[in-house]
């Protein structure tokens, strides 16, 4: 059995994190995983297998392809000549299209926000709504004379 390198894996993770300018945090809430798994793989602090399905979050938040950091662990080049060129060069827009989706979800965030004052307020509006619609009435009532105060 060949040795898990997760020395390697630190590595790729942080060099490719310098290159994206990803925090533990963002890559952590991209890949989907905790912010102490990252901190964890990066530093290389706790040595202990890691599910698959956490190398691959972590491989495609990074813009790599989903095996690359298992093959990396097993100590096996993951790509050669010009596919890693071509990761790299996806990596910006890989960037790009995840700052895109931030800043869809802000504005979506601030819908929601704004959704929700109007709908608390909506209660209000229609105890305004029904006060007017009564003063209304009793304007248009008989003997009330028009809305002037004008008696007629």
């Amino acid at each position: 059995m060949v040795p898990e390198d997760w020395a390697a894996v630190a590595e790729a993770i942080t060099g490719r994190m310098a290159m994206l300018g990803l925090s533990q945090r963002a890559l952590a809430e991209r890949a989907f995983v905790s912010q102490a798994v990252v901190r964890e793989i990066q530093h290389h602090t706790v040595e202990r297998r890691r599910s698959p399905r956490t190398l691959e979050a972590l491989s495609v938040a990074l813009g790599w392809p989903p095996h690359y950091l298992s093959a990396v662990v097993r100590g096996r080049p993951p790509l050669a000549g010009p596919e890693v060129a071509a990761a790299d060069r996806r990596g910006p827009t890989v960037l790009s299209i995840i700052q895109k989706l931030d800043e869809i979800a802000s504005q979506v965030d601030s819908l929601t926000t704004m959704t929700t004052e109007i709908m608390r307020r909506l209660p209000d509006l229609a105890a305004m709504r029904a006060e007017t619609d009564r003063r209304a009435a009793r304007c248009r009532s008989p003997g009330m004379g028009d809305v002037t105060g004008d008696p007629g």
